[in-house]
């Protein structure tokens, strides 16, 4: 977790500058290294309203002011290293700009006749010097549901764009109360706040309540903008953490731990007359699937065992495999002593031949939905197969999108509105299990609390040693195990590592070295920290894929270790 504590309003406008399926000789997914901080853009020329946005009709009356500020990145590297603490006894969000040479930042709330309660919403923290920042722990105890402004955050390309904004779509004449962000002068300083408009839906059909901000940025750039979220009762953690800057005027989204009686959730859009569907950003959690192991089951256990393993049903070649040949290697895998495996598709049949397979075997399934360059609409159609194919029994988890943010396939705001949308066509299929999507660490910090952890039933990520370049071989279960201990205070949820393991081939990366022997030494050592939760990367190894990073994307096969 990285960033400042903060309060009840949110910074607004404050930006950082910064196929399909397999294809024959193409990789289902790529390996990024989790030392990089860089997001791929997305090219719409224009965003959409967010999902957890969606709430209302035609707009009676709408007031609001300012427009996005954009930071700029500099590629300016520290020379020099320093220690600072950042204080925040600030009763309203603001961005609290720090530098090495101070010792507390201090935001002074605007004036009111109450005093204000403070909030663990979200906040924008901006550095403008390199340096190494403390931001000591605190802790808040909500006692009533309110509801505040977020800060979602969104990257764009360089041009026009329109960010924010509440769209919904009735069936009837309806009226409705929704609450939206937006944002005011405050003395010298532009807060976010919310306000409740109630709005006219005079006929079925899709209406804009509120219109998005429109602006242009000349670069890639990540844009910071207010979104409704409800705080909800409950004990709100944010543990110490320290934050290594190096570039200039860098921007942190900081999320609050919670535990208590609920979980943050989208804020609730009121009709006033007829109930009428509309597509929000919040879910539901639906019932444990029927399963044979507890994995999933939230008991916060991690420890030695092999939970899972990764499968891919095409030859060194990169053609489909028969059903023969799928059976036979899942024969192997079962051998092994796994009773999962995790697909990324549905791909070569591989409902039908793998979950044949997995039923005579008795090996439960991790389904899974790829989004690829096709982006959202085009990873449909695999959800519809899986609804129509519809074998719960031996489903434990469905995830939806494998690294799609990281891989720049679509957005934060578009693979969570995608989720919602599939596990609504799953379990209108009899599905009551849960879903996910997964991500590296990097992208659960930066999108978690604001996008990601409301639609999803836990946190799903791969966490992938090798790509750290002080990560040794016999270090790769203490590092996965830190890492997995960081996903847990994200969203409060359950955490499963998706995809894991060592190449046994390659080039090395520092002091991570790729080998037989050094795969079996890695491998054994995420089994031990981490095995339980863990799913391992891959049966075999994948000579169909490009060599990718350190030429190691062919050679992650790992079944001979165990």
């Amino acid at each position: 977790m990285k960033g400042s504590i903060f309060a009840a309003a949110a910074l607004v406008g404050s930006a950082l500058a910064d196929g399909h399926l397999h294809r024959r000789h193409e990789a289902i997914h790529n390996r990024r290294d989790a030392s990089s901080s860089s997001i791929a853009a997305v090219t719409p020329s224009s965003l959409a309203p967010g999902p957890e946005e969606t709430c209302g009709c035609t707009t009676k009356v709408i007031t609001y002011y300012g427009s996005p500020t954009l930071v700029p990145v500099s590629s300016t590297e520290s020379t020099t290293t320093f220690t600072s603490t950042v204080h925040s006894t600030s009763t309203s969000t603001m961005t609290v700009t720090v530098t090495p040479s101070s010792v507390a930042a201090v935001s002074s709330a605007p004036s009111s006749s109450t005093v204000p309660v403070v909030l663990p919403t979200p906040g924008v923290t901006s550095f403008s010097s390199t340096g190494i920042y403390t931001v000591p722990a605190t802790t808040l105890t909500v006692t009533e549901s309110t509801t505040v402004c977020g800060a979602t955050t969104t990257e764009v390309p360089s041009g026009t764009h329109t960010i924010g904004g509440v769209t919904t779509v009735v069936e009837t004449e309806t009226v409705i109360t929704c609450p939206y962000a937006t944002v005011k002068p405050s003395g010298t300083t532009v807060t976010s706040v919310i306000e409740y408009t109630t709005y006219t839906c005079p006929a079925a059909g899709t209406y804009t309540v509120v219109p998005g901000t429109v602006t242009t940025v000349p670069t890639s750039t990540v844009i910071v903008y207010p979104t409704p979220l409800t705080i909800t009762p409950g004990t709100y953690t944010q543990t110490e953490t320290v934050v290594t800057v190096t570039e200039t005027d860098y921007t942190y989204v900081c999320p609050f731990a919670t535990s208590g009686l609920a979980t943050t959730t989208a804020a609730p859009v009121v009709a006033t007359t007829t109930a009428v569907p509309v597509a929000a950003a919040t879910s539901t959690t639906a019932a444990a699937a029927v399963s044979t192991s507890s994995s999933t089951t939230g008991s916060g256990v991690t420890g030695e065992g092999q939970y899972g393993m990764t499968f891919s049903p095409y030859t060194q070649s990169g053609a489909c495999m028969t059903q023969d040949e799928v059976t036979s290697n899942l024969k192997v895998i079962k051998g092994k002593g796994f009773n999962l495996v995790r697909v990324y598709s549905t791909d070569c049949s591989g409902l039908e031949y793998i979950g044949s397979a997995c039923k005579e075997l008795g090996l439960n399934m991790i389904l899974g939905v790829y989004i690829s360059s096709t982006g959202t609409s085009g990873a449909q159609e695999q959800v519809e197969a899986i609804a129509k194919w519809a074998q719960w029994g031996m489903v434990e988890l469905i995830v939806v999108g494998n690294e799609a943010i990281s891989s720049g396939f679509c957005s934060a705001a578009q693979l969570a509105s995608f989720i919602t949308s599939a596990k609504s066509t799953f379990q209108s299929a009899g599905y009551t299990g849960k879903v996910t999507t997964t991500e590296p660490i990097d992208i659960w910090q930066q999108y978690g609390s604001s996008t990601l952890c409301s639609p999803v039933d836990l946190v799903g990520a791969n966490i992938h040693p090798f790509f750290n370049s002080e990560v040794t071989a016999e270090k790769a279960g203490e590092f996965a195990l830190s890492e997995f201990k960081l996903l847990e205070s994200i969203c409060n949820k359950d955490v499963l590592n998706l995809e894991t393991g060592w190449p046994n081939a390659g080039n090395a990366n520092g002091a991570a070295v790729p080998g037989v022997a050094e795969q079996e030494t890695a491998v054994k050592s995420i089994a031990k920290a981490l095995g339980s939760k863990s799913i391992f990367f891959s049966y075999a190894n994948d000579d169909w894929k490009a060599p990718g990073a350190f030429d190691v994307e062919q050679h992650w096969g790992c079944a001979p270790v165990f």
